[in-house]
């Protein structure tokens, strides 16, 4: 199609998604302007709610940031768990 801006590969493998966006307002009943990466500057921001996909964050998997702290000299020690030749 003249004048459509494809993501990366076209035809089946072309990616659905393209990236994760911040809406930043409603512009209509059924349009929304969201935040898009700076490499996406090129496109307009303006989408149909049929071209967005809901984001379900799980919060099971975020951590708490406070009462970590990074030790300077960690340390590891190397365990073999399988010998392959000998």
């Amino acid at each position: 199609m003249k004048g459509v801006m494809r993501f990366g590969k076209k035809g089946k493998i072309s990616p659905l998604y393209v990236c994760q966006y911040q809406l930043l307002r409603c512009v209509g009943k059924v349009a929304y302007e969201i935040d898009l990466q700076n490499d996406l500057a090129m496109v307009y921001p303006i989408f149909n709610v049929s071209m967005l996909k809901k984001f379900v964050g799980d919060t099971t998997y975020i951590v708490s940031l406070e009462g970590l702290r990074v030790d300077e000299n960690i340390t590891y020690e190397e365990v073999p768990i399988d010998i392959l030749h000998q």
